[in-house]
């Protein structure tokens, strides 16, 4: 029966990232995978999750199935994480959350419910974006839309036409945004045009749906929040699907939430129904480990400020690997402004660089990126920047 098939194409990162594993080549640099590398290209525990995992050890980690939304204690402390304690909807109760395996499947989740409540809207994504959101919506069933965002020519949001292109979106179609540290990019709105936002999806009766995978490797902890905090004020309606792969180094532990901030107390419980409803039946409930460690820093001062320590350093390692590329790029190939790579946000920037470029870099020099020219600013280490940055200038 399986004789007619076609092999499915090759993830765009994933592919890339097998290449790289093969190439023998010991002087190779990765810059194509989305994880978090230290100076010495390891992706480290963090301390703070080490010891809540020691603890949780000692008192002897029992092994039952969740309830369907999660571990309580998680989700709880995500709201917290994501909305603020002062949040006006967490006060009111006019949010449900559930754990999901990654941010990845806070998406699907989201994916499934609204299509189900709303068949007949719309998905409309930014133009470019991480391009997953396109597998995991187009699985869901969506129709996709799509809505500019960056300008190449400057390197930056090219907002005017981001406007008049969700001009065209209907009401109740759902808009998906980043929170921060835009993935692919590295360019992230502004508060004001985050305000003009809300007021657009008001007028036009848009429901914006926040991807925010990245809290704290952009500007700061409580400042990376600023937007969702904005949208999910005065009783608006949005959906935040949040990941802890990132700054919590939890990559393979698969911890992630969705939350859904609704008019009032009781359109929260229906929501919440809804979401079971569409948990029970994709993967019942989310496994427990990563959840509990997270809960267990979250919920202990000490291992919370410990975090807040490693979660800085986490961003002024990637602020000062942008830095040090840029002030390199300069002495090695002047005629070409890097200087926009220092002024973008999060793991990720567009390098500019052509699908040759990107080619030859990976043929002559054995540095690897994805074919949009996207670098994993994350990968870069200070002792082979110079010759990243050699290679950089050979093939431009």
């Amino acid at each position: 029966m399986f004789g007619a098939l076609e092999p499915a194409l090759p993830d765009s990162i994933l592919g890339v990232i097998e290449a790289f594993r093969s190439d023998s080549r010991p002087e190779k640099i990765n810059l194509s995978v989305g994880v978090y590398q230290d100076e010495n290209g390891r992706t480290p525990t963090l301390a703070c999750i080490a010891e809540a995992e020691r603890r949780l050890a000692a008192a002897g980690e029992e092994k039952p199935y969740l309830p369907i939304p999660g571990l309580r204690d998680f989700t709880e402390a995500i709201e917290r994480l994501v909305f603020g304690d002062d949040s006006p909807a967490l006060a009111e109760g006019r949010t449900a959350t559930a754990q999901t395996p990654g941010g990845t499947g806070a998406l699907r989740v989201a994916a499934d419910f609204l299509h189900k409540a709303f068949p007949n809207s719309s998905v409309w994504m930014s133009k470019p974006t991480w391009p997953n959101h396109q597998g995991v919506f187009r699985a869901a069933g969506w129709h996709i839309e799509a809505y500019p965002y960056y300008d190449p020519n400057t390197h930056g949001i090219d907002f005017a036409n981001m406007r008049q292109g969700l001009a065209s979106a209907q009401a109740g179609d759902v808009v998906l945004l980043h929170g921060c540290c835009h993935n692919p990019t590295g360019a992230d709105l502004s508060i004001p045009q985050w305000e003009e936002l809300a007021s657009i999806f008001a007028e036009r009766q848009l429901l914006p749906l926040i991807d925010f995978a990245y809290q704290g490797f952009g500007r700061g902890l409580e400042e990376d929040a600023e937007a969702v905090r904005l949208l999910a004020a005065s009783g608006r309606e949005v959906l935040v699907t949040a990941s802890l792969s990132k700054n919590f180094g939890m990559y393979c532990e698969r911890v992630g939430a969705l939350s859904v901030v609704t008019k009032d107390t009781g359109q929260a419980a229906t929501v919440m129904s809804r979401l079971k409803e569409t948990i029970r039946g994709n993967y019942s409930n989310p496994p427990a480990h990563g959840a509990r460690a997270v809960a267990t820093a979250l919920g202990d001062k000490g291992l919370r400020g410990q975090w807040l320590e490693e979660l800085t350093t986490m961003r002024d390692r990637i602020n000062g690997m942008r830095k040090l590329f840029v002030e390199t790029m300069r002495a090695k190939a002047p005629q070409v402004d890097f200087s926009f790579i220092e002024r973008q946000l999060g793991m990720f920037s567009f390098s500019g660089l052509t699908r040759g470029q990107v080619a030859a870099l990976r043929e002559k020099h054995a540095v690897y990126i994805i074919d949009s020219g996207r670098i994993n600013v994350a990968g870069m280490n200070a002792g082979a920047m110079d010759r990243l940055c050699s290679a950089v200038a050979d093939v431009l």
